[in-house]
C-alpha cells in the first residue's frame, strides 16, 4: 500500500502493541546493509484505545526513539496490525490491466467487510489459477481510511515521511523467508495479543490470517492452573513452557490446552491449504516472535503437524558485522517486521 514511490533512503517501523521498533538498512538487490535498529518497550493501552491523550504518547516516544537512534531519514515505510487489514486471495478473469483495474474495484465492493469508499485498497497478481487457465489469482487487501489516515496525521505530526503502509504480516514474511525459495512454507508468528499466520509459495502470500490469540492466553492459563501472579506466570512459562522435565511437567500441564487450541487453529489453515492446492506439499513452518522463544514449541508444533519446523532469522536477507551475530540473534525474533519493512523494493 504505497503512498509515494521512488524514495531511495526510508526505514522500517514497526509500531507493536508492546514496543516500538525501527530498522534503517542500506543498499539494493537482495542483501542490504544493516544501518541501524533500535526499539522501546510500550504499555499495550497505547496501541489498543484511540484515545488522544494515548496517540500524543506514542508520538513522542517513537519521536524520541527516533532521535535516539541518529537515523539518517525521514522516510518511513510503517506496519499495519494484521488484525486491522483484510486480506484474501481471490480468482479473477485474465484481462488488461486497464479492465482488471475495474473489474477489481467491482468486485472489492462485494468482497471486503468496509464501504469502499471508506478503505485504501491494493491488490497484486499472484499467478494463474491452479484450478482455472483462464484465471489468475490475486492477493487483495484493504484496510480502513480512518486507521491510516490517523496513523499518517500522528507520524507526519513528527516531521515523517510516510511512503508506504503494509500489513504487518506481509512485511514478516519477506524478512524471514528467502525470495528465491519457490517451496511453500508457513510463517507463524506469535504475538502478544493476535497472531500472525503466513503461508507463502513463490514468493507470494496464499493464505493469511490474523489470529486472536497470543501468548497472553498461555501466560494467562499459567496464572489460573498453577495460582501464581502475572509476573511469575511469565516467568515459568518462558524458562520451562513445553518442557515435561521440568517441574515435574507442572507448567507443561497448566499451559498445553492453551496451546492446543492454538496448534488446532494452525492446523484449519493447513487443511484449507492443502484442500485448495492439492498437489503441492508444505514445506516448512517458520516460527517467529513469542514461538520462536517458548521452550520446546518449535519441537511440539513439528511433532503435531509432521512439518519441518525451524526458528525464523529475522537478520537472514541482511549484510551485517559478523562480530554482531549473537547480538542480533538475541533479538531477532521481534524484529521481524521492522526488518520486512526496510527491506521494501521502493
Amino acid at each position: 500500500m504505497s503512498i509515494l514511490s521512488g524514495q531511495s533512503a526510508f526505514f522500517g517501523l514497526d509500531i507493536g502493541t508492546s514496543a516500538i521498533r525501527l530498522v534503517e538498512l542500506r543498499g539494493g538487490g537482495k542483501i542490504k546493509s544493516l544501518v541501524k535498529y533500535a526499539y522501546v518497550p510500550i504499555s499495550s493501552t497505547l496501541t489498543q484505545t484511540a484515545s488522544k491523550a494515548d496517540e500524543e504518547v506514542l508520538a513522542e516516544t517513537i519521536k524520541d526513539l527516533i532521535s535516539k537512534a541518529h537515523l539518517s531519514t525521514k522516510n518511513v515505510a510503517v506496519g499495519i496490525p494484521s488484525q486491522k487489514v483484510f486480506t484474501t486471495v481471490v480468482e479473477v478473469d485474465k484481462l488488461t490491466p486497464q479492465e482488471m483495474e475495474k473489474s477489481i474495484k467491482y468486485q472489492a465492493d462485494s468482497l471486503i467487510p468496509t464501504p469502499l469508499a471508506d478503505s485504501k485498497i491494493d491488490w497484486m497478481i499472484i499467478g494463474d489459477s491452479a484450478t482455472n487457465p483462464n484465471k489468475v489469482e490475486l492477493l487483495l487487501s484493504s484496510v480502513p481510511n480512518v486507521f491510516t489516515n490517523s496513523r499518517l496525521e500522528m507520524l507526519e505530526s513528527i516531521g515523517l515521511n510516510v511512503i508506504a503502509f503494509e500489513p504487518d504480516n506481509l512485511a514478516l514474511t519477506r524478512a524471514l523467508l528467502d525470495p528465491d525459495d519457490p517451496a511453500a512454507q508457513l510463517v507463524f508468528d506469535l504475538g502478544n495479543v493476535n497472531s500472525d499466520l503466513v503461508i507463502n509459495m513463490k514468493g507470494s502470500a496464499m493464505l493469511t490470517r490474523s489470529i486472536t490469540f497470543g501468548i497472553e492466553a498461555i501466560v494467562r492459563s499459567a496464572m489460573q492452573n498453577l495460582n501464581v501472579n502475572r509476573q511469575q506466570a511469565e516467568e515459568v512459562v518462558f524458562k520451562f513452557g513445553l518442557d515435561k522435565t521440568k517441574t515435574e511437567g507442572n507448567v507443561y500441564q497448566a499451559i498445553i490446552n492453551a496451546v492446543d487450541s492454538l496448534a488446532s487453529e494452525i492446523d484449519k489453515s493447513i487443511k484449507f491449504f492443502a484442500n485448495k492446492y492439492t498437489n503441492v506439499k508444505l514445506e516448512k513452518i517458520v516460527v517467529a516472535g513469542a514461538a520462536a522463544i517458548l521452550p520446546e514449541f518449535p519441537l511440539y508444533l513439528a511433532t503435531h503437524t509432521n512439518i519441518n519446523v525451524e526458528i525464523g532469522n529475522a537478520w537472514r536477507n541482511v549484510d551485517y558485522d559478523k562480530s554482531r551475530l549473537n547480538e542480533l540473534l538475541a533479538v531477532s525474533n521481534n524484529f521481524g517486521v521492522a526488518v520486512g519493512l526496510a527491506e521494501r523494493a521502493e
